[in-house]
């Protein structure tokens, strides 16, 4: 049985939704509810449907209308089979390391390995000579690394978003943390790859520091996200990074690039 990948996109309008179903069903005709429901109840062969529905907290009739279509007819016609997904939409980064008004849903970006734009926040601050970084130890429930230390916040840039604004997000989400874009300082772009048997993670990554003076005990984590948050000294994580007793998905460039941007 064929299956066809639907992106019902709440950012797009009526005529980009339809034109992309036409164009996944190879039918010119289709451009309202009712092309679309003349041709799914003609469909003669086995036919699966997969419909990802984008996340935003906002209303697209053009959407809601394709999906109460697509169910109906499948109701009705018995070669066609529906399953809905819900999932967050991420732009696609292309081969000059641009961000294209191109996007797709998470879970397929992360199985065909396409690049993607995600954000790396590091909170720092200077004692002693050293400079010491904030790690995050993610949470146990993480389908990637989980109980390995990383990144102070990170995350991906959803759809019609932007780098530095992902950043104060994530900052948000994950620790609590408010603190304005222009306290956030771009270090750097840097490629990152991840290929385990279930995910292909090709992301361009924006780093940013943050140098605000934070106190971690009244830090508000979000425990599906982070188990907990260490302040340690660069070069001592570089150092155990060496041994294999310490649990992390930490980048030795990134550390070097905080280095360099510091002294």
């Amino acid at each position: 049985m064929d299956t066809i990948e639907f992106f019902l996109n709440k950012l797009a309008d009526s005529k980009k939704i339809y034109s992309e179903i036409s164009e996944k069903l190879g039918a010119d005709c289709i451009s309202d509810k009712d092309s679309l429901s003349g041709f799914l109840m003609n469909v003669a062969e086995p036919m699966k449907l997969m419909l990802y529905i984008s996340d935003e907290d906002i209303v697209n009739e053009t959407v809601n209308e394709a999906v109460d279509c697509f169910t109906l007819c499948a109701e009705k016609n018995n070669n066609i089979k529906t399953e809905l997904k819900e999932d967050e939409f991420l732009n696609l980064i292309d081969e000059k390391s641009r961000m294209t008004g191109a996007s797709k849903p998470r879970t397929l970006i992360h199985r065909d390995g396409d690049l993607h734009p995600t954000v790396h926040i590091w909170l720092i601050k200077r004692r002693d000579m050293g400079v010491f970084v904030l790690m995050q130890k993610r949470a146990h429930e993480k389908d990637i690394n989980p109980d390995c230390y990383d990144v102070s916040a990170a995350g991906h840039v959803s759809q019609g978003d932007e780098f530095r604004k992902s950043a104060v997000r994530e900052l948000q989400e994950e620790l609590g943390l408010t603190i304005k874009g222009n306290k956030l300082e771009l270090i750097g772009l840097r490629n990152h790859s991840l290929t385990t048997d279930n995910i292909k993670d090709n992301e361009l990554c924006a780093v940013y520091l943050c140098r605000e003076n934070v106190d971690i005990d009244k830090l508000q984590l979000n425990t599906s996200e982070v188990s907990e948050v260490v302040w340690a000294e660069i070069d001592e994580i570089i150092s155990v990074m060496k041994h294999s007793s310490f649990p992390n998905c930490i980048s030795v460039d990134e550390l070097n690039m905080i280095k360099k941007s510091v002294f």
